[in-house]
Order: structure tokens, then C-alpha cells, then sequence
């Protein structure tokens, strides 16, 4: 755990950075209805964020149009980003809110949250950012 430890704020302040630039990237792709990240200035907690946070975070989370077969199409043709029920990693993993972690929280609950079938949530890891985006529009592409 020490020797984990030591590189903490580098890998933390790395993925940071990427999930900065792919939320960016993402924002302005045709089939993202919307991209969520704190430090991004149409965030609706991007004051808060910036005055708690000394970074944005590791997690991107964004909605596909096109609901829940948008987002498994889009899952189901990367190559890098692995999809998984759990986040937080070198590796760069996803997840499907609406079919894992929020499966059980009620309809309107999820809705409230703002939690739709196009959502997903992405926990950014250490690969190189451009491997990363292109991976994305891999999965994008998929969605034509």
C-alpha cells in the first residue's frame, strides 16, 4: 500500500487530465446529448466543485442519444475501455448506471438523478488520453 502510495497524486493528477479532455471531446460529439464533468463550466456544480476539488475527478459521465441500445452498441464496439460494474482503476473501465449499479432504485428515482438509458459513466484511467478518444469514437461510430 506504501509503495501505491508514493504515485498517488501522479496517476490521480494524470487521469485527471485525461477525463478533462475526453469530457471536453465528448461535449461536442453529435450523438452525446449531454457531458457531464465538475470542472467543465456547463457543469451545474462547476463553482462548488472548483472550490472543494483541487481537480475535476476521474469520472465522465454522459448520456448517448438514442437510450439504452445506443449505449450497449457503443459498449459493445470499444476495444480499450472495458466495461465493468466497478470504477476506479489504472485501467480505464465503464458502466451501465441504469442496468448495474442504480438496477434496483425505481424508475422515477433514476429519473430524478437524471440517471436515463443512455447514461454512462466512464472512470478514466492511465492510457494514453489519444487512445482513449479514439476508442470512444470507436464506439460513436457504431451508433452511425
Amino acid at each position: 500500500i506504501l509503495k501505491g502510495l508514493e504515485t498517488l497524486a501522479l496517476r490521480v493528477g494524470q487521469s485527471c487530465r485525461s477525463a478533462a479532455a475526453i469530457a471536453d471531446h465528448l461535449a461536442g460529439r453529435r450523438q452525446v446529448g449531454r457531458a457531464l464533468y465538475p470542472f467543465r463550466a456547463d457543469h451545474p456544480q462547476v463553482d462548488l466543485a472548483r472550490r472543494q476539488m483541487s481537480g475535476g475527478g476521474t469520472l465522465v459521465t454522459f448520456e448517448l442519444d438514442g437510450g439504452k441500445p445506443a449505449a450497449f452498441r457503443f459498449m459493445n464496439a470499444l476495444e480499450l475501455i472495458v466495461i465493468s460494474n466497478n470504477l476506479g482503476d489504472a485501467k480505464s473501465m465503464l458502466t451501465h448506471p441504469e442496468t448495474t449499479t442504480h438496477s434496483k432504485v425505481p424508475a422515477e428515482e433514476r429519473a430524478r438523478l437524471g440517471i436515463r438509458g443512455g447514461t454512462i459513466r466512464l472512470s478514466v484511467g492511465l492510457e494514453d488520453v489519444e487512445d482513449l478518444i479514439d476508442d470512444i469514437d470507436r464506439g460513436l461510430s457504431a451508433l452511425g
